[in-house]
């Protein structure tokens, strides 16, 4: 089977991607990677090059979730159909909304991992402005024109449907990995890791309270202190920190605390349902909005070592669950129910 996956390498869709096609290609099964937006620093194409992605391609058009992006939507769609046209995949497995709405000649499953309507009420406490209604209908468009909806947790698959009511077969499959990081001796050591400028991973509360903690904190990702980090410097971090902080506003699923309870790290994370689904009972949770009871946890939490010991092998245990091999094999099933003979009107709609 020939899977064309499309992604970017902005956020965790990037980890998401390559983990798949490494779990995928153990299968027979070849991915084609469509990137838009930024371009792959040189470290990710060396990933990719290391990678059992099959062939990629890059486009700079702006990412569905980009203010003023729906121009680009169309030129995203026309450019996949060209890839159709000349790779001849089996399926479009396309991890954003937009280019759905194109009609194609093979299944279309799209995979939410975020949405900008379901951001703005999270973080901004309100719905987004009518300068996203363009987003909207697009969104709403291309989930009508899907054959299968995933998302990696039942609360953001809960929100596409509240949003957008998507009629096609619906299904949560986590996230998983296969080779993270592993545990080192601990350092006294408060990890935060993502994207400072997103106001929903809600970083800068961590650096407000940092000053009011025992501990050092620091902040890998754009905008942090550290800033971008190389794969295996960033597992190395993630090996040494005790804590991993995560006061987030909004995180569908959250690959960096995955690979922060891999490695062993107490978790303390934005008391959100996504979070509360993925982790259960092997993380500590606070209120995004509440930088007294950040503090308070993170103050609490360095003072008592046992717990920090006990959280951290919970957390672990937890993380060990999201395997590559188990989101694979899920990932398997859809594709095989979608890539049965064809019915009628996906042919009609093709012909179009």
């Amino acid at each position: 089977m020939k899977v064309l996956m499309t992604g970017d390498a902005v956020g965790g869709v990037w980890t998401y991607a390559l983990e798949l096609a490494e779990g995928l290609a153990e299968h027979d099964v070849e991915v084609l990677l469509a990137l838009v937006g930024p371009p792959p620093s040189r470290e990710q194409r060396h990933e990719l090059a290391r990678s059992s992605v099959a062939g990629w391609a890059h486009r700079g058009f702006a990412l569905e979730w980009m203010a003023d992006a729906d121009a680009d939507l169309d030129r995203t769609a026309w450019w996949l159909l060209e890839l159709c046209d000349s790779a001849r995949p089996d399926l479009l497995h396309l991890n954003g909304y937009g280019a759905a709405a194109a009609p194609a000649p093979v299944p279309k499953l799209v995979v939410g991992h975020s949405c900008v309507l379901s951001w703005h009420e999270a973080v901004r406490g309100r719905p987004a402005g009518s300068e996203w209604s363009w987003y909207e209908r697009a969104v709403t468009r291309g989930l009508a024109r899907a054959d299968a909806v995933v998302a990696p947790t039942a609360a953001m698959l809960a929100e596409l449907v509240r949003l957008y009511s998507p009629r096609c077969p619906r299904e949560v499959i986590p996230n998983g990995i296969g080779r993270g990081p592993r545990p080192l001796p601990k350092d006294d050591l408060v990890l935060g890791v993502g994207r400072v400028w997103d106001e929903g991973k809600n970083l800068e509360a961590l650096r407000r309270v940092a000053p009011e903690l025992p501990w050092p904190v620091v902040v890998a990702g754009p905008g942090g202190e550290l800033g971008r980090v190389a794969p295996q410097q960033l597992a190395e971090l993630y090996g040494r920190a005790a804590i991993f902080a995560a006061p987030a506003r909004y995180e569908p699923f959250g690959l960096s605390a995955l690979e922060a309870g891999l490695a062993g790290c107490a978790l303390v994370l934005g008391d959100v349902a996504s979070l509360r689904e993925v982790w259960g009972h092997a993380a500590l949770f606070v209120h995004p909005g509440d930088d007294e009871a950040l503090a308070a946890t993170l103050r609490a939490l360095i003072g008592d070592p046992d717990r920090i010991e006990a959280l951290g092998a919970a957390a672990r245990a937890r993380a060990s669950s999201y395997t590559r091999e188990r989101m694979t094999a899920a990932y398997l099933d859809v594709y095989e129910r979608l890539t049965k003979p064809a019915a009628p009107e996906r042919l009609l709609e093709a012909a179009r």
